[in-house]
């Protein structure tokens, strides 16, 4: 049966769920495509060429096992290709809308060059976002009773939420610190709506409270208690914080009155968009001012989205390589395209002024020992982009957490990033673990993910030989 509803590669065009009119959703905060039906989701996923070796699951970090899914999905059978999907993945649904499939599983998929790659991450959404409507989804139940012993886990972003759900579910008292207001880390308060509509996490955080995580929210560690003071409540730590410490601009003016730091301002957006009070809100808002955005990543294509959204009369993206050479999303660039920013590509802040971004443009000169070509001043080329707000989004770096945590012992590499012992993801400190960006610095959501089901196994596995040494002391008595 399934044989005649796969290969169809050649018969069926590469179709995404078609996207809202730039126009129209240029004006509100939800997400730009519209939903597969099922008919379609079932069409673009026989498409699969079903290949002997899956370059698609070989490129994902999760090694999720696409194929299979696909197929099933192809045959009707999405009850069981969301099983699948969900075993090798603790959130399919947000992986589906904001990995960047491009450069991942889809750029690697062996149709791709002919015939235009299998819609992979538009059929990962569909699955499982109809799981969800349709109650396949079970509610998180533990499958045994470890309560005698407790984890804290520092940060409920996707690495801490990872690994929340798997330890709850071996039994384990799980307890989730986080300085905001409400969990999810960059899921809620640094993508926008429009990529990553908040219910969407709100309902994945909902079910872990159901099942027994506690969440300790409005919690700064440092502040509220310092890791010590965890180390003592708990059987092991895991520091999932992400890095938040945001890379300077280093130009005159860069910390003038117009400027803003990236996540501040896409904080703030996301509040208003919850419907939060924002303090300061006029100056975070993008409303009715020239905005130039400085940098080409993911968090710089957030910024100027978000700045249309908030009605900006004209945005700018400055970047010092060519489009060619920008790490952010092609697809997002695209968006952005559409929905009226303009991107000045070899461009590169010299001095921000209360007139707007004086420019240095840039050439490419010879690669360097990431195989990009480096970025050159063009002498002589100056002008001046007009802006009354200038947002930096030069990307991330940790924070100094011996410091802010109190544990002048806790063992950092020469970046910032947490230092761990790779094959048992625990530090240089009994019992602490460490995942996700705070160890490998900035990086992708599903490499967090990732390395949260990676690390949730060590723990267990610290967890069991804890106990076991304490029941062996205690019949030893």
């Amino acid at each position: 049966m399934g044989a005649t509803k796969l290969l169809k590669f050649v018969e069926r065009d590469q179709a995404y769920p078609a996207k809202r009119e730039a126009e129209a959703r240029a004006q509100d905060f939800l997400e730009i495509s519209r939903p597969f039906i099922l008919a379609k989701a079932e069409e673009q996923a026989g498409r699969c060429s079903q290949c002997g070796v899956p370059f698609c699951q070989v490129h994902c970090p999760l090694q999720n096992n696409i194929p299979d899914w696909l197929k099933l999905t192809a045959e009707g059978r999405l009850e069981e290709a969301y099983e699948v999907s969900a075993a090798t993945n603790a959130m399919p649904e947000i992986c589906g809308r904001i990995c960047p499939q491009d450069r991942l599983c889809e750029g690697n998929c062996v149709i791709e060059k002919d015939f235009g790659s299998v819609t992979i991450g538009s059929v990962e959404k569909f699955i499982t976002d109809t799981a969800w409507d349709m109650g396949w989804v079970k509610p998180l139940k533990p499958v045994a009773d470890r309560s005698g012993q407790s984890v804290a886990i520092i940060g409920a972003g996707p690495a801490g939420l990872t690994v929340a759900e798997a330890l709850r579910v071996k039994g384990y008292d799980v307890h989730v610190y986080d300085r905001h207001d409400r969990a999810g880390g960059l899921l809620t308060y640094g993508i926008p709506g429009f990529k990553l509509e908040k219910p969407v996490v709100m309902r994945r955080v909902e079910r872990l409270a159901a099942g027994g995580v506690h969440f300790h929210q409005n919690f700064a560690v440092g502040r509220d208690a310092s890791l010590a003071d965890l180390r003592e409540r708990h059987d092991a730590v895991l520091i999932a914080t992400g890095v938040y410490k945001a890379r300077a601009v280093d130009v005159p003016g860069a910390n003038g009155p117009s400027t803003l730091e990236a996540l501040d301002y896409l904080i703030a957006a996301n509040r208003a968009d919850f419907g939060d009070s924002v303090p300061d809100a006029a100056q975070l808002d993008a409303a009715g001012k020239h905005v130039v955005v400085i940098g080409g990543g993911d968090t710089a294509m957030d910024c100027v989205r978000t700045a249309i959204r908030q009605g900006a009369a004209s945005v700018k993206c400055l970047y010092r390589r060519d489009r060619e050479n920008m790490p952010g999303s092609a697809r997002e660039v695209a968006n952005a395209e559409e929905e009226g920013v303009e991107f000045v590509w070899l461009a590169a802040p010299a001095e921000i002024t209360p007139d707007g971004v004086v420019a240095q443009a840039m050439r490419l000169g010879q690669p360097g020992a990431d195989g990009r070509r480096a970025p050159e001043a063009d002498a002589g080329n100056r002008f001046t982009a007009r802006a009354d707000l200038v947002i930096k989004a030069l990307g991330f770096d940790a924070e100094d957490l011996p410091t802010l945590f109190g544990a002048p012992e806790l063992p950092v590499t020469r970046w910032g990033t947490v230092r761990i012992d790779h094959r048992t993801m625990m530090t240089g400190m009994d019992g602490v673990f460490a995942a996700g960006d705070i160890v490998r610095g900035a990086s992708l959501v599903v490499w967090a993910v990732r390395d949260g089901r990676d690390v949730a196994a060590q723990m267990h596995q610290y967890l069991r030989a804890k106990a076991n040494v304490a029941a062996g002391a205690a019949a030893a008595a």
